[in-house]
């Protein structure tokens, strides 16, 4: 989940169009390109998104969990209403922050930026982790609100075995590889559909159902509802979700090298 954007910078920067394709942090002032976003405007969106998304995965846990007693269908409308929602808040929030809302594609950028690349600095990814972390707890709060349980009640889902570890990595792993693999070949215009499409399917193809975002786990933790988390499973998938990271952003250095002119 949750979606988004690095290396990014560096292909839209050349790009002819005076706005960031969604899912691109907007790169830095250039001439005939308007400025940037303040940071305040960029921390506010990657709260707020952050927020939406994570209310959207628990609101649609809680009233599929309504609905029916069958698992499957209870994650069908799961994953089928953050698919849709995700794609919304990155179309609508990309331009200004990036749509980053998951502090594992933030770190990549940062990162990015140190070997030479483009993306967030330091000062920016300390102001959009934060962001992203307390816009997570809030969308649980609200969608807890929203159906009338406990604003906060820390959830009981256990969710601390092997293979859901591993199954987390392969969802941040690949997020990752999709992001900057798309930035790599400026073709960013496509991450609103690209990402959530992504996240649709890891929610079917990994064990961990793809959380695949730290801050979406954080707040997830906050419920005791269908998308929940239990307080013990959050530093394992968090740890998990940062080496996924490391492992997609090899995977984007070993495919999508740059050639020389």
């Amino acid at each position: 989940m949750t979606a988004t954007e690095p290396a990014a910078s560096d292909a839209m920067a050349t790009a002819p169009s005076p706005r960031p394709a969604p899912g691109a942090t907007p790169p830095r002032t250039s001439p005939g390109t308007p400025p940037r976003s303040p940071l305040a405007a960029r921390a506010a969106a990657e709260l707020v998104g952050t927020a939406a998304l994570v209310a959207i995965v628990v609101g649609s846990g809680i009233q599929a969990t309504g609905l029916t007693d069958d698992v499957a269908l209870r994650l069908l409308a799961n994953s089928t209403a953050t698919v849709f929602g995700l794609g919304v808040l990155i179309a609508l929030l990309g331009p200004v922050s990036g749509a980053h809302f998951n502090p594992a594609v933030s770190l990549a950028e940062w990162w990015s930026a140190r070997r030479g690349g483009a993306g967030v600095t330091g000062r920016e990814l300390a102001v959009y982790v934060p962001s992203q972390i307390v816009g997570g707890i809030l969308g649980a709060i609200l969608a807890d609100a929203m159906f009338g349980e406990p604003l906060v009640k820390w959830s009981t889902h256990d969710r601390s075995a092997g293979n859901l570890l591993l199954g987390e990595v392969v969802a941040t792993a690949g997020l990752i590889l999709l992001i900057f693999g798309l930035a790599r070949t400026d073709r960013l215009r496509f991450a609103p559909v690209a990402v959530a499409s992504y996240i649709g399917a890891a929610y079917w193809f990994t064990s961990s159902t793809s959380f695949a975002n730290p801050a979406v786990t954080i707040g997830r933790a906050f419920t005791d509802t269908f998308a929940g988390i239990a307080p013990a499973s959050v530093p394992g998938f968090v740890g998990m979700q940062v080496v996924g990271t490391a492992v997609g952003l090899a995977l984007v250095a070993v495919i999508f090298v740059r050639g020389r002119s």
